[in-house]
């Protein structure tokens, strides 16, 4: 069985999110059925076919996460020895050499990324590029537009 790295933070998220679907949400939805049970005729019930429709996605979330959950491998950087190299779940500066431009990322595991929150997946090229190397290493990326050179300015094991 194959098992995907996943941060402390994403693995909590994702067994509160669990949580809530087993405790109140599932909870909510069967009263929900039960009450439009109770209007009678179910073929016309619109009520009834939009809480059945809710409790098919619910269920199939909780498989989802419970997968998931099952199959990860939690990391924890705050507990690993400092080292300055970057691995899975560390914070990272990087700075453009040709633009200066500055950008922080989070590597983290495929579910977890969100390049809103500025976390890429560790298959990502820009992190792929960035594994293995270190604080004030000039590493080359090929991107879309190119070879482009970042220097790593900071990792942080947060």
């Amino acid at each position: 069985m194959q098992r995907f790295p996943m941060t402390k933070k994403g693995y909590d998220a994702l067994y509160a999110e669990l949580q809530q679907l087993k405790t109140v949400d599932r909870p909510r939805i069967t009263a929900a059925i039960a009450e439009a049970r109770a209007h009678g005729d179910l073929k016309e019930n619109a009520e009834y076919h939009a809480a059945r429709e809710q409790q098919g996605f619910a269920e199939g979330r909780i498989q989802d996460i419970e997968g998931k959950l099952s199959n990860a491998q939690v990391i924890d950087v705050t507990t690993m020895p400092k080292t300055g190299r970057v691995i899975f779940g560390v914070t990272v500066e990087i700075v453009n050499c040709d633009t200066e431009e500055s950008k922080t990322y989070q590597i983290v595991g495929d579910d977890e990324a969100d390049i809103k929150n500025n976390k890429i997946s560790i298959n990502s090229p820009i992190a792929r590029g960035l594994i293995g190397k270190e604080e004030g290493d000039t590493v080359g990326i090929t991107t879309p537009a190119g070879l482009v050179e970042y220097d790593i300015v900071e990792v942080r094991y947060e």
